[in-house]
């Protein structure tokens, strides 16, 4: 039973170190308290269930390592359903027009940058951190 436990444990570990972006549960209000708390900013998928780029991005770039290495290291990662619950009140206030935008917001709630529109990992990465980079802290 010990061995069991231990194989166990070592798929674990092995599964959350190779995973890609960890997408947090909350309220924006919670994120942003996440965010603040851990000094990082909240990166905001605003996707459509009925959305094909938000269903590639969701299934095949935020999945790869790649993307969570940087993603969970340098963001707290939320995604919002424009069309249900609070995911109506994120796309308003950030005036979300097109399906998938990705906000990137200080902890104060402050948009700091936007991307519209999936892309490969290796731009999406290159396009987050050109957000990042111009940034004043």
């Amino acid at each position: 039973m010990t061995a069991a436990l231990l194989v166990l444990f070592a798929a674990t570990a092995f599964a959350q170190k190779n995973q890609g972006t960890v997408f947090e549960k909350g309220t924006l209000k919670e994120l942003l308290a996440l965010a603040d708390e851990q000094d990082k900013y909240l990166f905001v998928d605003v996707y459509a269930t009925w959305c094909g780029p938000c269903q590639i991005m969701a299934k095949q770039i935020f999945p790869q390592q790649k993307v969570g290495e940087i993603f969970n290291k340098t963001l707290v990662n939320a995604k919002f359903n424009a069309e249900k619950g609070e995911g109506v009140d994120v796309a308003k206030r950030y005036s979300v027009k097109a399906y998938p935008t990705f906000l990137i917001l200080d902890s104060d709630g402050e948009e700091v940058g936007r991307i519209v529109g999936g892309a490969d990992a290796d731009r999406f990465i290159e396009e987050v951190r050109k957000v990042l980079e111009n940034i004043e802290r």
